[in-house]
């Protein structure tokens, strides 16, 4: 088995863990054969968005195929 990981950045105006589940989704949805997901980095936009937007990097890890 060969896997490749990909950095997304999930966002969310609710905490970091929402913004944890955002891009967990999304790779989901769009990904076959997700095994895991590392979270590198957490971060909150402050400057362009009204209020606070929580950020988390997370590498994605799935199955290429044969």
């Amino acid at each position: 088995m060969v896997y490749k990981k990909i950095t997304l950045i999930g966002r969310s105006t609710e905490s970091f863990d929402a913004a944890t589940d955002d891009a967990i989704d999304r790779a989901e949805e769009t990904l076959d054969d997700v095994h895991w997901v590392e979270v590198t980095e957490f971060g909150v936009e402050v400057a362009s968005v009204e209020g606070r937007e929580y950020q988390a990097e997370v590498e994605v890890a799935f199955e290429l195929q044969e």
